[in-house]
């Protein structure tokens, strides 16, 4: 079905989006191949087929983070959750079992229920981070809900998820190549 989609250009077979989205949820990592992965898929499906709201999807898309071009609440959720992960990491260096472990698959598929809990867990650990770096963290949480204007989805599609789950990888992939120049600089 893989090659005949790629050779004809038809629609990728649904069990190519599934299957990756049920490994993202059995080892809580999202990386470039599976990114990469979820945005073919969006993009062949959904935006070059549907046509619906393509113009949402081809915003998020990109290549790398899209800060302020799209509003569209799953991107701007997952984005908000990896800076939330970050902020944790930060206040407790040692962490074993970080909210990516704990929260990921819910705050992904049921963002009403998590997120009141993941932002009151990120205030407590600004507190506890103090200092310059809570001032940033802050900003950049403030930034993304300035944005959101409505409230947090009960359920989210499996598109969402995938759009979240796209939010998420391109906020990492920022906050890590932040530290990295940091680094050498």
């Amino acid at each position: 079905e893989m090659l005949n989609a790629i050779l004809t250009g038809s629609p990728y077979p649904s069990t190519l989006f599934t299957q990756v989205e049920i490994r993202i949820r059995a080892e809580k990592e999202i990386n470039r191949g599976k990114a990469a992965i979820i945005k073919a898929y969006l993009r062949r499906n959904v935006v070059e087929q549907q046509r619906k709201n393509a113009h949402v999807y081809e915003e998020v898309l990109g290549v790398e983070l899209n800060i302020s071009k799209t509003t569209y609440l799953p991107y701007r959720l997952g984005r908000l959750f990896a800076v939330m992960e970050k902020i944790q990491k930060e206040a407790n260096p040692n962490i074993n079992t970080t909210i990516k472990d704990r929260y990921f698959n819910s705050a992904c598929a049921t963002p009403a229920l998590v997120f009141p809990t993941l932002v009151n867990l990120a205030q407590k650990h600004l507190n506890k981070i103090g200092g310059g770096a809570s001032v940033y963290y802050e900003k950049m949480m403030t930034e993304l809900y300035s944005s959101i204007n409505q409230s947090y989805p009960v359920r989210m599609s499996l598109q969402d998820q995938g759009i979240f789950q796209i939010g998420y990888y391109h906020q990492q992939q920022k906050l890590y190549t932040k530290k990295e120049e940091k680094d050498n600089g």
